[in-house]
């Protein structure tokens, strides 16, 4: 049964932000995703929860992504730095506003760049939270370490202020706060990991949970030792990139990796994190419904959909 929400306000109240972005990798469709999970029926879903939804539309950043024809030359490796950080900037003040409120936010990606920006606004109204991630890759790289230059793939290390990323080495993205402590991080699925990815995650004693784990322990005692290590008083922000699933079980993904977790154990995490009542902010990041047919774009927007209703609290009984 799950515990009461300890962070959110009453009614409880859904806080959706949309955001079709791509620019953050170099595979288009991902932008879609978002549209695809309202039109499929995902407001509905939260509202039989229980929970009111506060959404502005699926184009809540469209403005954003405009190019306003400034040009966006590479900063070192990294590709689209003033798009990704204009967006993302403009994400976290999204994020912020529904947490400041007292609800519980959902991010629609979108590519996990958007994880910049999230995880930004999120830990402006709760300084003290954890970051769950959820993915077959660290997003870790950094300015210095990147080997494609695509930012999907370097969130994190700007959340946690990384050499390479500070306001004086890449000015750009001067308005990222090292919100984020290495404490209070713990990764699950991993299976891809760059060789200077796995530099930074010994040195900085990053606590990972490789599919090697989850074979080795099961799904159940990961989690449970993922909340021990980031503390079980904590707001929680659950970052769930669908690549974290395998590709047998969510197809339609930018960047997927064979050996991924299974449908139910994708499925655990997140109803095991409901249950603690500390979340505070999901994103469901990296649905390409312009990869793969048909049926796999819908099986994989129906994964979609069920992680957040689980996340939400849905049970079976």
């Amino acid at each position: 049964m799950a515990a009461p929400h300890q962070f959110l306000k009453s009614p409880l109240t859904a806080g959706i932000v949309g955001c079709p972005f791509s620019g953050g990798q170099p595979k288009a469709g991902v932008d879609a995703g978002p549209l695809e999970l309202i039109e499929s029926g995902l407001l509905d879903d939260i509202k039989a929860l229980g929970y009111e939804v506060d959404f502005q539309g699926a184009d809540t950043l469209a403005h954003a992504l405009v190019s306003d024809g400034t040009a966006d030359p590479d900063i070192g490796k990294l590709k689209k730095p003033r798009l990704v950080s204009k967006v993302t900037k403009e994400l976290a003040e999204r994020v912020y506003a529904h947490s400041s409120k007292g609800q519980l936010t959902v991010t629609l990606g979108g590519d996990h760049s958007l994880a910049m920006g999230t995880v930004s606004g999120t830990f402006k109204q709760y300084p003290e939270a954890a970051l769950i991630w959820i993915d077959a890759h660290a997003d870790i790289n950094t300015p210095l370490t990147t080997p494609s230059g695509n930012l999907h793939g370097c969130p994190v290390s700007f959340l946690l202020g990384l050499p390479g990323t500070s306001k004086e080495e890449i000015p750009e993205f001067g308005w990222i706060e090292p919100v984020l402590k290495p404490e209070r991080l713990v990764y699950i699925g991993l299976r891809d990991i760059d060789a200077g990815e796995r530099k930074i995650l010994k040195e900085h004693n990053i606590k990972c949970f490789s599919m090697f784990h989850v074979d080795k322990y099961g799904i159940g005692a990961v989690v449970e030792m993922a909340l021990d290590h980031v503390g079980r008083q904590r707001p929680i922000h659950l970052s769930f990139d669908v690549d974290a699933l395998d590709p047998e079980v969510a197809p339609s993904t930018g960047t997927a990796v064979r050996g991924g977790l299974t449908f139910r154990e994708g499925h655990y995490i997140t109803e095991a994190i409901a249950e603690t009542g500390r979340l505070v902010s999901l994103d469901i990041m990296e649905i390409n419904p312009s990869l793969g047919h048909e049926l796999s774009v819908q099986q994989t927007v129906s994964i979609g959909r069920s992680l957040v209703r689980c996340a939400l609290g849905e049970t079976l009984l």
